[in-house]
């Protein structure tokens, strides 16, 4: 499963519902994890990388969003779509920059301390 940490301000928002998705630059490091957690092998990147911009994924997948590093930090699961995109500046997003989008379908789980 996927693990993205995150800040609590925006963890907070999700959970609200207040901020629908969640941004991860397209870099080596993301776009790996993110292939694999798709089903994908390494030599399909590009291919999937061009699909994520015509459209999201149509199944949700779960991803965990985790408030900090440590063993206790909060955590959150939810299913998400994908696609790349510009994100929204009052998101976090930098205008005119193209995100991995993860589009939140629904929260599934809550774990560890109150985040809201």
């Amino acid at each position: 499963m996927l693990k993205l940490p995150i800040k609590k301000k925006w963890l907070d928002m999700i959970l609200t519902m207040e901020k629908p998705e969640e941004y991860r630059q397209i870099k080596p490091y993301w776009t790996v994890r993110i292939i694999h957690w798709l089903g994908f092998q390494d030599s399909e990147t590009d291919t999937v990388m061009e699909l994520l911009r015509e459209k999201r994924t149509e199944k949700a997948l779960p991803v965990i969003l985790q408030n900090g590093y440590g063993a206790d930090a909060p955590e959150v699961e939810v299913m998400c779509t994908l696609s790349i995109g510009a994100g929204r500046e009052e998101w976090g997003a930098a205008p005119g920059k193209e995100y991995f989008r993860f589009h939140i379908e629904k929260v599934s789980k809550f774990m560890g301390a109150d985040v809201v």
